[in-house]
């Protein structure tokens, strides 16, 4: 059982006194709703970025995963909140210590760990971290704030639809253009495939996928050597950088000088473009989605499409 970074059989005693001081052993269950939850705990990032998104203020987050320890675009809305520790291992006794009365995980990072937090408050437990029209409207639906959540969602809609137009009118008989979200790192290059973050937005506003990233259930592939960039072979590439490091900047410059990268369609076409590695695939959440659209329409732009 994981019980948060350095938890001595001390500290799980505390714990468990905490947990039965706080709250009883409830887990929230369908329909359910907590209208008066006002000091929500997020346990992964997409939640943070959704209770942002509708104006709750959370009284403990997660470590992010870069710009730690939050991300830049969240900080004005989270100054001064409470950090939990890692996403992976939050610390039980520092969120017992919170008196939340609501908590969002994911099953994918704390199915292990659902018994304790369900001692603590009502816990919306979510499948997956990446999901984040259903975070969204699970954390609306759980804070009582269901109608903004549902509001988020027609906007971004109209968003989806307004720019799936554009593209169709800047690529004409040419579209859908083929794409490839690449993640460069010090010492590989990542690709994220259609059912990743940023690959199923980009599915949403009509780009196609080559055949080497079709039907696989994963959301990314890893590319371990310079022989296998035909596999990411495309039209268009979105191309983010991990860290600012100077090993990765290095990689991407040797990337681009290789010749099988100067054969492949999108470097050809003039078709690379970089583009903001949080919102693309650490967010996780709603404003990370909108960061994301915010991307492709200054790359429209860039290309002359008002």
């Amino acid at each position: 059982m994981v019980y948060g970074a350095g938890t001595s059989v001390l500290t799980r005693r505390r714990l468990f006194g905490l947990c039965g001081a706080l709250a009883t052993a409830l887990s929230l269950g369908p329909g359910v709703s907590w209208a008066q939850s006002t000091r929500v705990a997020t346990l992964f990032q997409g939640a943070t970025d959704s209770a942002v998104a509708l104006g709750l203020r959370p009284c403990g987050v997660v470590e992010s995963w870069s710009e730690k320890p939050v991300y830049r675009y969240l900080r004005p809305a989270l100054a001064g909140v409470p950090s939990l520790g890692l996403e992976t291992q939050p610390s039980l006794e520092d969120l017992a210590l919170l008196a939340p009365d609501l908590i969002v995980a994911s099953r994918f990072r704390h199915g292990r760990i659902a018994p304790l937090l369900q001692q603590l408050c009502p816990v919306v437990m979510l499948e997956e971290v990446f999901e984040f029209k259903q975070t969204l409207l699970a954390l609306g639906t759980a804070a009582g704030r269901e109608a903004d959540a549902t509001a988020l969602l027609q906007a971004w809609q109209a968003r989806i639809a307004y720019l799936r137009e554009a593209l169709q009118r800047h690529y004409g008989a040419q579209w859908p253009p083929t794409v490839a979200i690449l993640d460069v790192r010090a010492d590989h290059l990542r690709s994220y495939l259609p059912d990743s973050f940023a690959g199923r937005v980009l599915s949403e506003l009509g780009f196609a996928w080559p055949v080497a990233s079709q039907g696989s259930a994963a959301p990314s592939i890893k590319l371990t050597s310079r022989e296998s960039l035909p596999v990411v072979e495309a039209e268009v590439f979105f191309v983010f950088l991990r860290a600012d490091q100077t090993a990765v900047q290095r990689n991407y410059a040797s990337l681009l000088e290789h010749p099988l990268w100067q054969r492949l369609s999108a470097p050809r076409r003039g078709q690379v473009w970089r583009v903001d590695g949080v919102a693309w695939s650490l967010g996780g959440g709603i404003l990370a989605a909108n960061r994301l659209l915010d991307d492709i329409e200054r790359v429209l732009a860039a290309q002359g499409v008002g």
